[in-house]
Formats: C-alpha cells, sequence, structure tokens
C-alpha cells in the first residue's frame, strides 16, 4: 500500500515509538500525578516531554496536554468566554462546530479564490476571539497569522491558531495567544494534542476533576502518549528543513505527472505535502476503487467521514461538479520518491480508463 494521506494522519516515527516503549512496560506504568518514587519519575518523563513540546512554540508561553486538538480548540474556544468571534471561512470543523456551539455571535471571515484570508481583512466589532488556522487541512494554504494575529489584537480580540497541519514544519506565529497541535499529525502517536498559552492568560477549564493539567484539564495522563508526543516533536524540528526540502520534491514530481488537474487552493502560499486538484468530468470514487493499492482522500479525513460537502472548496468557488472531482494526496518524511511516481502512474491509468 502507498499511503499518501498525511493530513489526515502521519506514520508513526520510530524515535516516538522507541521513547513510548519504555512507558508501556511491567515497571514503568505509575500514575504521574502520584507522590511515590515510580509516580514521580512518570511525572519526570512528562514534563520533559512538555519541553520537547514547547519548544514548536514562541518563547514566553505554557504548554497544556490535551487528548488531541478538538480538545485543544473547543478549550481555548469555550474557556476564552468570548460572546463575539470571528472564524475563517475554512477552519476545520474542531473550530468551525465549537464555534456554532458557544452562546456567541459568530462571524465568518472569507478567503478568496487560492483559499487566503487577506491580511488586512476587516474585523467585525466587538470581536472578542479570532480563530484563523496556519496551514489549511484540505488544500494546504497557509495562512498570514501573524499579520491576522495584529488585526485580532488592534481589534481587542484574542487570537486562536490551529496550527495542526503546520507544527514542526513551519515557524509558529509569533504573536498568537492560544495554539493548538496535535502529536499524530507530526509522526507522533494519536491520543495527545496540546494547547499553548501565551503567559498571562487565563481560562475557563472545559474539564472538570481532579485539576491535573494546570487547573485546565483534570484527568490523568498517559506518560507513554506524552513521550511519545515529546520525541516527535523533537525529532520535527531537527528535521524541519530536510523534511520541507524532500516534500518540495515530491510535489515537484506528483505535478508534473499529474498534467491535466487544476490545483485547488494557492500554489505558492502553501505547504507543499498537500496536494489537492480536482479534474473536470472526474468520477473520484471509481477512482478511489481503481487505484486501491494507493491511500488519499476525495477530500478532508473529517468531512468524508461525515458525509457533508467541503465547506473548504465551496469558499473557493468550486463548483459542486468540481468538488466532487477532487481528490488529496499526502505526503511526507517516510514517503518516497518511488512511491509518488508509482502512484501518479495508478492515477493516470484510472483516469485514462474513465475516458478523461
Amino acid at each position: 500500500m502507498i499511503y499518501l494521506d498525511y493530513q489526515a494522519t502521519t506514520p508513526l516515527a520510530p524515535e516516538a515509538r522507541e521513547a513510548m516503549l519504555r512507558w508501556l512496560d511491567d515497571d514503568h506504568f505509575a500514575n504521574p500525578h502520584s507522590p511515590h518514587r515510580p509516580g514521580r519519575a512518570a511525572a519526570a518523563a512528562v514534563e520533559v516531554a512538555r519541553e520537547q513540546v514547547a519548544a514548536l512554540f514562541p518563547p514566553g508561553g505554557r504548554v497544556v496536554f490535551t487528548s488531541g486538538a478538538t480538545e485543544a480548540l473547543n478549550l481555548a474556544l469555550f474557556g476564552s468566554g468570548a460572546k463575539r468571534l470571528a472564524v475563517s471561512a475554512i477552519e476545520h470543523a474542531a473550530v468551525l462546530d465549537t464555534a456554532r456551539t458557544i452562546d456567541a455571535e459568530v462571524a465568518l471571515l472569507p478567503v478568496d479564490g487560492e483559499g487566503l484570508v487577506a491580511p488586512d481583512v476587516a474585523m467585525p466589532p466587538g470581536v472578542g476571539l479570532v480563530a484563523v488556522m496556519q496551514v489549511n487541512n484540505e488544500i494546504g494554504t497557509i495562512q498570514p497569522v501573524e499579520a491576522l494575529a495584529e488585526r485580532a489584537h488592534a481589534a481587542g480580540a484574542l487570537f486562536v491558531c490551529d496550527a495542526v497541519q503546520g507544527a514542526g514544519k513551519l515557524r509558529p506565529p509569533g504573536n498568537a495567544d492560544m495554539i493548538a497541535v496535535s502529536a499524530h499529525k507530526l509522526n507522533g502517536p494519536k491520543g495527545i494534542g496540546a494547547l499553548w498559552l501565551r503567559d498571562g492568560l487565563a481560562l475557563a477549564p472545559l474539564i472538570h476533576g481532579g485539576g491535573q493539567e494546570q487547573g485546565l484539564r483534570s484527568g490523568t495522563l498517559s506518560p507513554a502518549l506524552c513521550a511519545g508526543f515529546g520525541a516527535a516533536a523533537a525529532l520535527a524540528l531537527k528535521l524541519r528543513e530536510s523534511d520541507g526540502q524532500h516534500v518540495d520534491k515530491l510535489w515537484t514530481i506528483l505535478r508534473a505527472s499529474l498534467l491535466g488537474w487544476t490545483v485547488n487552493g494557492s500554489a505558492e502560499h502553501r505547504w507543499k505535502g498537500n496536494l489537492n486538484l480536482h479534474l473536470d468530468g472526474l468520477d473520484v470514487a471509481r477512482l478511489m476503487s481503481d487505484c486501491r493499492k494507493v491511500a488519499f482522500s476525495a477530500g478532508s479525513a473529517c468531512a468524508s467521514g461525515s458525509g457533508r460537502p467541503s465547506h473548504v472548496l465551496r469558499a473557493l468557488g468550486l463548483t459542486d461538479a468540481q468538488t466532487k472531482s477532487s481528490i488529496r494526496l499526502g505526503f511526507g518524511r517516510y514517503t518516497t520518491v518511488a512511491e509518488v511516481e508509482t502512484a501518479a502512474a495508478m492515477i493516470r491509468d484510472a483516469v485514462t480508463a474513465q475516458g478523461l
């Protein structure tokens, strides 16, 4: 199987797996919130991981471990207490659906045909919180998040950034107030993420109970998940330059191999480990059936799972037909040149079989 769905999840780095194994064996299973020696050892491992994850973010903040970015974003939006929100029209459902659940007014910040929010976009009057993602999970566009954070602050609002697809790949927004990340999108384990909060920022907890995680997130932490997250974060920072060069090379090969397709979203302002494109008249369901040895997406994994049409592609101005004829190819550190070349050939053959 050729795996080209890195936006849905990434392969677990061997280094992350190794870091986790110690905290799964018979001698290192203690609760990190217990005061005895084994508990203190587990707690120390959690704090080492916290420092490794904190290196993904700007200085002057703290890391709160969560079950993933969805929980982190819920904590940010609910915990802020803001009653007027502004979010980009192409945010992940973890932001859009959460914003609509809060007892608050929600304004959508539009994107242009390339999937970009204008750096000087008008902020609604009285806005208390602005949420714009760093890299879009469906089309890979990189938003001008630092400029948008400035706009939010000028309007008196907090700025929240979903950096799930950008963490470990791009420099974090230095002026955000809160940043959410998820381990399994940077070659770490599933089931753990984090919310970074700027120093001095207070939130109301989302989950109540024992008061763990600085009083913001009750529940027993998993030292194994924390250790895996930390190792993956450290590795991502170490390999950030070479990983970027690698995906740029793969993008160039794939793009040249799939001539006649139209790229969805900006080809310039983009993380090039994401190639979302459409071909008029394409039957995507048939394509996926004919290319069963290639794992790729017909849209975002979240949108596909819900059965809803892609709000991201619609926001770009694509027609329903173009949206239905779009695919997303995602690749990264462990994808080889031979794999993308083979996948491209299989896709071309399947498209030819459809008479396109």
